[in-house]
């Protein structure tokens, strides 16, 4: 058995996208049609330019599949790029602040930032939406749900209560293209992004992330490295643009005295088959996270997207050439990600969790991960009963 884990490889206009996964358990059902589905998704959302009316994204297997399920040997997809212009792209010269350009030409010894640019771009989620796309299909084999929405864009925030579930999130928010379960905000979000547009600026926003029917213990508070919560927000943290991230209550515990802030623990015995096993809260400001560890309650995480730097007005910046002043190159852009990134955002939180799953519940094939899952379960309903509750 393997460690699940994935690499990404390819340029913004070189000719494809490529994800390696490695460490899915053999037998897993390979459904391309879900991923595609999820990549057509991440192409959509209002704010999008010119370059998702070029591109289809679709995932062709290339290794690692045999009649529609993973053979467990290292998984590769492959996105083709329609717009595949890589050689003949023009030299950047002056770079966008807010990008990687300036970073990664001083980095690399370079005054063209075409290389940083072709590979710092957010096309590359794509292929992280795509290795997402098979975590949520491992999670979807124990009746696990990953819902990712848009709670904010441009100070217009949604409302979106805790109580719903996982159909009727999706439902709510595959029903506007902000893709946010509260349709009166969806109206005011896309105002937005729309006025944005006119002053030829940019908007972003929150995105948030919910998972649902997972047992307690995936993660660890062993070692730092483990824990899931640190985990998460290096997984939401890298994916381009964000620039911060929270769980549950997130920032707003600070604020908070302990009694406002810490969630109190029931048991009741009519939901002992419950992915919580009867084990109860009445609120979940911890986000589904305690000591590093699910805690059983759905988990909240949200990620915080800066608006995107390049801007049609340019802002100012040097010539890497000349070392004069100049307004910073202009390369086709969106007006707001923020609905994509949303997207991204489920699937990269999926694929973390899938990832403390396959520690958790580890094994070569999906049989062994369900056994070892049933066999933890049966387990945890146990724990007392064999002292009379002592």
């Amino acid at each position: 058995m393997s460690r699940l884990d994935y690499r990404t490889a390819g340029e913004s206009h070189g000719h494809s996208l490529i994800v390696l996964v490695e460490g899915l358990p053999a037998g897993l059902p390979v459904d391309l049609a879900r991923v595609n589905a999820e990549l057509r998704r991440r192409q959509g959302g209002y704010g999008r330019g010119g370059r998702m009316k070029i591109e289809k994204d679709e995932a062709v297997a290339l290794t690692g599949v045999r009649r529609g399920r993973a053979i467990g040997s290292p998984l590769t997809l492959q996105i083709v790029n329609r717009d595949f212009r890589l050689d003949e792209a023009p030299p950047i010269h002056r770079p966008r602040p807010g990008h990687a350009d300036f970073a990664g030409a001083l980095k690399w010894l370079t005054t063209d930032c075409r290389e940083t640019l072709e590979r710092a771009s957010a096309r590359e989620t794509a292929a992280r939406v795509a290795a997402g796309a098979l975590g949520q299909a491992l999670l979807r084999e124990f009746g696990v749900r990953c819902v990712g929405f848009v709670v904010e864009i441009g100070g217009v925030r949604a409302e979106v209560s805790e109580d719903v579930g996982p159909d009727e999130l999706v439902a709510a928010r595959d029903g506007n293209d902000a893709y946010t379960p509260d349709a009166r905000a969806a109206e005011e979000m896309i105002a937005a992004i729309r006025a944005a547009k006119v002053a030829k600026d940019t908007v972003g926003g929150i995105v948030e992330v919910r998972v649902f029917g997972l047992p307690p213990g995936l993660g660890s508070c062993f070692r730092w490295q483990d824990k899931l919560d640190g985990r998460l927000m290096q997984a939401l943290g890298s994916v381009q643009a964000f620039k911060g991230v929270e769980i549950g209550l997130g920032f707003e515990a600070a604020r908070r005295p302990g009694s406002a802030v810490h969630d109190a623990l029931a048991y009741d015995p009519a939901q002992r088959d419950r992915p919580s096993f009867g084990f109860v809260r009445h609120t979940n400001r911890a986000g589904g996270l305690e000591g590093g560890m699910t805690n059983g309650q759905p988990l909240i995480v949200r990620g915080a997207m800066k608006p995107i730097a390049t801007l049609m007005q340019g802002m100012d910046s040097v010539n890497l050439l000349t070392r004069a002043p100049e307004r910073s190159d202009y390369e086709r852009s969106d007006v707001c990600a923020v609905p994509a990134a949303s997207v991204v955002a489920e699937n990269v939180v999926a694929f973390e969790v899938a990832r403390a799953w396959c520690e958790k519940f580890g094994g070569d094939t999906l049989r062994e991960v369900r056994a070892a899952y049933e066999h933890y379960c049966a387990a945890v309903r146990q724990l007392g009963e064999a002292s009379g509750g002592a």
